[in-house]
């Protein structure tokens, strides 16, 4: 049993997460600023259940401004862009976040096993759920149609998005199997808020520790960016 501040901690940090992605999507969806690259309106959300009231920060800065409807209203904005690296963090971020909580639900509402243990199950499928999202996500960018779209959509992840991936998913599991079997020596269930509010802290260190791949991908001049699908 995790101590009582735990508890609360927890509660605290995932109330601010979903807060702000809520804060996030009313702003796209319901006050209509609604990204060029329609991908980034999943993005922002997403990275905003890891980072919390931060992302409401950096979207009003790099998100928000990029929209028609703000471009209506003021004209050009005044700053350039999001950084390459940062918004391809978020991206890939959101791969594994939205992977970790799918396979998550699934191996836990399914008892999926090794060893009596869904430890590693889990790992692997987070992995797995993050780079086919990564696909879903290109595809959904891609112009193609059929198999080619398909294809087209695996190439761009394995070139602008597999190494960021995997930095990314390797920081996250050496978080959790240190938390889960050195600290806590249990493998938390996600019925427990704590299990939420770790993953949450595993995100973030996993964020910063695939920000050199990032950075190393954009000086080789790999075209790491979504392309735009004006709405």
């Amino acid at each position: 049993m995790q101590p009582t501040w735990l508890q609360i901690l927890s509660w605290v940090a995932l109330t601010a997460g979903l807060t702000s992605a809520a804060v996030i999507v009313v702003d796209e969806s319901v006050l209509r600023y609604r990204q060029p690259i329609r991908i980034l309106e999943v993005v922002w959300p997403v990275t905003a259940l890891y980072f919390g009231p931060e992302t409401i920060a950096a979207y009003r800065e790099w998100g928000r401004p990029q929209s028609l409807r703000w471009r209506e209203r003021h004209g050009n904005p005044p700053r350039k862009p999001q950084k390459p690296a940062l918004l391809h963090l978020c991206h890939c971020g959101a791969h594994c976040t939205l992977g970790a909580i799918i396979a998550t639900v699934i191996t836990f509402a399914i008892g999926i096993s090794v060893s009596g243990g869904t430890e590693w199950p889990e790992y692997v499928a987070d992995y797995v759920a993050a780079l086919a999202l990564g696909v879903l996500f290109r595809y959904s960018a891609e112009s193609r149609t059929g198999g080619s779209r398909v294809w087209a959509a695996i190439r761009t992840v394995v070139k602008a998005d597999l190494l960021t991936v995997s930095a990314f998913e390797l920081a996250l599991l050496l978080w959790l199997v240190l938390l889960q079997d050195l600290v806590f020596r249990v493998f938390l269930r996600p019925n427990n808020p704590v299990f939420w509010f770790i993953l949450q802290i595993g995100l973030i260190i996993g964020f910063f520790a695939a920000w050199p791949a990032s950075s190393w991908l954009i000086r080789r001049g790999v075209n790491v960016e979504p392309r735009a699908t004006p709405q």
